[in-house]
């Protein structure tokens, strides 16, 4: 006799898909199929689920090729998804640091954040500091950190084809746990890429942020006048993936 699914087991479904448009967004159901071992129509009902909930909304993204096709369609995180993921907080956070604002001013935010990048900073820095000077491999380190505390960060390569001086790539983080209040405190935003260029020991430039309207936090990271020869093939061919389904 078929095992009937109960509505608590649909629900941790749909969490996974959730997750995994968190995590791989933007990506297309075929490929979040292929991902979770689901069928396409398992995977479309799902992904029509979270769309109706606003959890989840597609994003038009040109092909890549000479043709003018029609454009490929990728399901990443709305603002309300985002604000689904662990954002239980952000409302008491966003009432005290108004207060502190209005009480010792716009410095004081800017203080508080500073100290708290700060303390990243010193949690991050010797697990950065061990990858040695490569700024490539520093910035795979600091992605695995940022996802190990909830940020779902990941790099990119980019400009592989320009000449050395020229290469970059691309620090993203796919979940904001703090993005309301970015959005209102955008010293938050500052104090992070002041921090990264700090652990990176380069200038970097922020290109999109979740708390501005973007789909996923990217950071600009030069890398060509800093490159040491061999990356690591696991973590090009890492990259590579990536950016295949990016496409």
């Amino acid at each position: 006799m078929p095992e009937t699914r109960t509505p608590e087991t649909e629900e941790r479904t749909r969490d996974r898909v959730l997750q995994a448009v968190l995590e791989e967004g933007p990506v297309s159901a075929a490929e979040l199929g292929e991902s979770l071992g689901f069928t396409p129509a398992a995977v479309r009902r799902h992904l029509d689920a979270l769309s109706r909930q606003g959890l989840v909304e597609v994003k038009l993204i040109a092909s890549q090729g000479s043709g003018a096709g029609r454009p490929a369609r990728r399901y990443v995180l709305s603002h309300r998804g985002q604000a689904k993921l662990g954002n239980d907080y952000l409302d008491l956070a966003s009432e005290a640091l108004t207060e502190l604002r209005n009480a010792a001013g716009d410095d004081a935010v800017a203080a508080f954040a500073a100290r708290r990048f700060r303390a990243m900073e010193e949690r991050y820095r010797p697990l950065v500091e061990a990858a040695g000077e490569d700024v490539s491999a520093r910035a795979d380190v600091l992605a695995k950190a940022l996802a190990e505390d909830g940020f779902v960060g990941y790099t990119r390569d980019v400009g592989a084809n320009l000449p050395e001086a020229m290469q970059s790539i691309q620090l993203c983080q796919g979940h904001c746990p703090i993005q309301g209040l970015a959005s209102e405190f955008p010293d938050f935003c500052e104090e992070e890429t002041k921090t990264f260029a700090r652990l990176l020991g380069v200038d970097v430039r922020r290109l999109s942020t979740l708390a501005r309207g973007g789909h996923v936090c990217t950071t600009h990271v030069p890398v060509g006048r800093h490159k040491t020869p061999q990356r690591a093939e696991k973590r090009t061919r890492i990259k590579i993936n990536k950016q295949e389904r990016l496409r």
